[in-house]
This record gives C-alpha cells, structure tokens and sequence, in this order.
C-alpha cells in the first residue's frame, strides 16, 4: 500500500518558521549568550563601568571571593534557605494536594484557586506586605500571636521570616503539581490495594509516592534551581541586614555588582552560583534515581 506523501509547505510558511527561528537565535544571543561570554571575561577583570576601569587581574577576584568571609556566610544562608523552603514547599504542596483530591473535600476548585492566588502575585507586592505584616508595634503576626518579636531586625528571626513569606507565596505551585500527579495515577492501582488489604499509609506508600517521583523530582530540581537564585524577598524585606545576617548569594552578587560597582567581582560569584547549581541539580537527579 503507498503511503501517503505529506504535502510540500507553502513558500509563506518557510518564510514564518525562518523568521521565528531567527528571532529566537538572535533574542538567544542578545539576551543570553553574549551577556555571559561578557560577564564570564569580565571575572578575570577589575571592572567598574562607571569609571572605565577594566584591568586584567586574572583569578585575583576568584581568590579575593574564597578568602571574603561574607561570601561564605551568604552561601550558608543560601543552603539553609533552599533546604527548609524546598523541603516544606514539597511537604505543604503534597500534604494539600492529598488532601483536596481525596473524596473528603469538595469544592476541589475553590480550593486550588486559593492556593495558587499567591503564586501569581507579584513577588515585590507579597514582600512589601509581609514586611509590614512583621512590623514589631502594628504587624499582624505579632498582635495576631501575642509575640515580641522585631522580625527584620534581629539577626537571629530575620531570615526564618523570609523563608516563611517564601513558602507562604510558592507552595501553591507545588500544589497544583502535586494534584496534577495524583490525578493521573489510575484508580487501578488502587483497587488493586483495597483488595489485597492494604491500609491508607501503606498504599500511599506502596504506590502513591512511588508514581509521584516524577512529580516530586520535577518540583524539587526547579525549586532549587529558583531559589539558588533568589534576592528580590531579601532586597525588599531586609536589605541583606541586620548587618549581613540574611545575605544570599544572589543578594551578594546584586550588592558588589549594582552597590559597590565591582563588577568583576560580582561575575565571578555569580559563576560560582552558575557551578554550584549545576552540581547541585545533577547531584540531585542522581539522588532521586533519575538519570535524565
């Protein structure tokens, strides 16, 4: 039997899918491409655009980033954060996901609407709320809870209060994930569990959280990833202060390139971020068993 020949594009659809191609392959090397190539020559540099300054120091700025003690007390707080907002982002997000898709709840619209408003509010909005929300003589959370407490301004309660704002504003995302998965699992699987008697713990267990691992992979390694990255919720909440106390790395990178203008420096932390993110994702596949 011949098979049938697909018909030849139109000369108008070449000339759409070049320019689309083009556009992208341009918008890839303006955007993206070129700024890194000039930010990576840039960290063997003493660079100051406001000056002109733009003098060969070699790895001096690699050097001068493992002996400068505020960039590691920034990659510490960056591992503290990303640890606890990723781990409740996945516990809250898989705690309300099973929750509203069981047979319980109803209203399963209602209530993944509500979890998700947060997430498509502009960040700088949620933050500037929640600093005022920490307000020590009017905030909610102190008269609310009856604490004491000068959130912002203590060295020891500011950044727990920005890992609260940032799982408050991004667990939602993870629950419409979450939902997504459980919702795709065939029911098969679970009549099957019924009827050789399995209890609630050992089917999800045995067969939820084994079906979710893809769900849970994708959630946490984009999670990291965004949160490596993270400077706008210290930037309006805090500043990096008390003194240093709630520095990210990404915060530092925006201190020494936009603050201080030493922008060689700044891209040579940034590459490090750029090295350890990468690690860190492909350590975390490997974690998880995923090898693609």
């Amino acid at each position: 039997m011949l098979r049938k020949r697909r018909p030849l594009q139109s000369k108008s659809e070449v000339v759409l899918r070049s320019i689309v191609v083009t556009f992208l392959v341009v918008y890839m090397l303006i955007f993206l491409i070129i700024p890194v190539i000039i930010a990576f020559a840039g960290s063997f540099h003493i660079w100051n655009p406001l000056n002109g300054t733009y003098k060969w120091t070699g790895l001096d700025n690699y050097i001068r980033m493992f002996q400068y003690p505020t960039f590691w007390l920034s990659m510490k707080n960056t591992v503290v954060f990303c640890a606890v907002v990723v781990f409740f982002r996945v516990l809250l997000g898989l705690a309300l996901a099973y929750a509203i898709t069981s047979r319980l709840i109803r209203h399963k619209t209602f209530f993944r609407t509500i979890f998700y408003m947060p997430t498509v509010t502009p960040l700088v909005a949620v933050a500037y709320v929640w600093k005022i929300m920490y307000n020590p003589q009017f905030g909610l959370v102190n008269n609310l809870f009856g604490f004491d407490i000068n959130w912002l301004f203590s060295s020891d309660f500011a950044l727990p209060a920005v890992m609260v704002m940032t799982i408050w504003k991004d667990f939602g995302y993870a629950v419409i994930l979450f939902m997504s998965g459980l919702m795709s699992i065939p029911s098969d699987y679970y009549e099957a569990s019924n009827i050789d008697g399995a209890n609630a713990w050992q089917t999800f267990k045995y067969i939820t959280l084994p079906l979710l691992k893809p769900t849970m992979v994708f959630v946490v390694i984009t999670s990291l990833i965004s949160y490596l990255q993270a400077y706008v919720p210290v930037m309006v909440m805090t500043k990096g202060g008390p003194g240093t106390s709630t520095f990210l790395s990404s915060y530092l990178v925006y201190d020494q390139a936009f603050v201080k203008y030493n922008f060689g420096y700044a891209s040579a932390i940034a590459f490090f971020i750029l090295i350890f993110t990468a690690v860190l994702t492909v350590f975390s596949f490997k974690l998880t068993g995923e090898n693609s």
